[in-house]
């Protein structure tokens, strides 16, 4: 089995309170003259009190066109993606020319060269690291991208493979653009990234580390939802694209995929220790509580992810890993679950062991 020997979380240094970003993008994406009530509604309803954005609150009514906003992200994401990995790196004692394979992911910019092959040089990665960038996954690549690193592992025991997610959701904020998808996302979305190193247990450094092991995972697309979440790319960049069912998909079918996949390990919700749970939201985290009878401490991590960051994207659930671990890592023996939720609209699950 694949084992976590290091995560880390990094935020950009522009840090706001959800009221003042509610007022600036007021000015941004609403017509002059237009009340204010509904979207400092949304902004207060989204669990949010605190949000770390790529660049001063300010820039962003300079940005002008796609291409301003993606150079901006790439930028952004290389110092936050340098910072990420250094950590996880430190935190393992693991040096960067052991990393065999690294699988980046996002979905907020475009980068070719893609981001980590950028970070290669200046982090010291080997010149034949295998590399794996992936774009499209959304919110569920962080899962998803952890159980690509368990797949490789699992053929290859004795090498190191390293996670990057990087997201910087606020350079895709549409401005003049009043739809309830943009101004949910307004509310919702904020910038960060996260790296995560795991070995095979061929590794010497497996047999260290107190680190999770990865005992499964499983991927699940639900037809006829596809609609529902992503984006619509023009020539002003990402348009979200966010159904108001999610919420519903997320309190039935998932949290079926949850049970069955859990029952298949013998194991129930109840079992679960750490529940490493994409922040989506609150009515989604609302909706997979009620679903599988989990008492509010369940979801606690991530409510407070949440709250003091905003939905990072894929990074959010690296975020809520490493706050599980930092908090005192759960007994021996203890279960996790990674549980994320992206465009396709799919579902990521990854069975954890401490």
């Amino acid at each position: 089995m694949t084992r976590i020997v290091a995560v880390s979380g990094v935020l950009p240094a522009h840090r706001y309170r959800q009221e003042e970003i509610a007022e600036a993008l007021a000015a941004l994406c609403l017509p002059p003259g237009t009340d204010r009530a509904a979207l400092r509604r949304l902004h207060a309803g989204a669990g949010v009190t605190t949000r770390h954005l790529a660049l001063p609150l300010e820039r962003y009514a300079d940005i002008d066109g796609f291409g301003q906003a993606n150079d901006a992200f790439i930028a952004a994401a290389l110092d936050l993606g340098e910072r990420a990995v250094r950590a996880a790196l430190a935190e393992s004692g693991l040096a960067a020319e052991e990393i065999d394979l690294v699988v980046s992911t996002s979905v907020t910019g475009i980068a070719a060269p893609s981001l980590e092959a950028r970070l290669a040089g200046p982090l010291g990665l080997r010149p034949d690291v295998r590399r794996l960038p992936v774009f499209g996954l959304g919110c569920a690549a962080g899962a998803a991208g952890l159980a690509r690193l368990h797949d490789h592992l699992a053929g290859r025991p004795g090498q190191a493979a390293l996670l990057l997610s990087t997201e910087l959701c606020s350079l895709t904020l549409q401005r003049s653009d009043a739809s309830t998808a943009n101004l949910v996302a307004s509310a919702l979305f904020g910038d960060g990234a996260g790296a995560l190193l795991a070995v095979g247990p061929g590794h010497p450094r497996y047999g260290t580390s107190r680190g999770p092991e990865v005992v499964a995972t499983r991927s699940r697309l639900y037809p006829g939802t596809g609609h529902l979440l992503g984006w619509d790319i023009g020539d002003r960049g990402f348009r979200i694209v966010l159904g108001g069912e999610l919420p519903e998909l997320a309190g039935l079918h998932v949290t079926e995929e949850v049970a069955a996949f859990l029952a298949e390990h013998d194991l129930k919700p109840a079992d679960v220790t750490a529940w490493i749970c994409h922040p989506g939201g609150p009515k989604v985290l609302d909706a997979l509580q009620d679903g599988l009878g989990l008492p509010e401490s369940a979801l606690a991590p991530s409510r407070r992810s949440l709250a003091r960051s905003g939905n990072l994207s894929s990074a959010s659930v690296l975020h809520i890993l490493r706050d599980v671990v930092a908090e005192g890592p759960p007994p021996p023996g203890s279960t996790g679950l990674v549980l994320a939720l992206g465009p396709g609209f799919c579902s990521e699950l990854v069975l954890l062991r401490w």
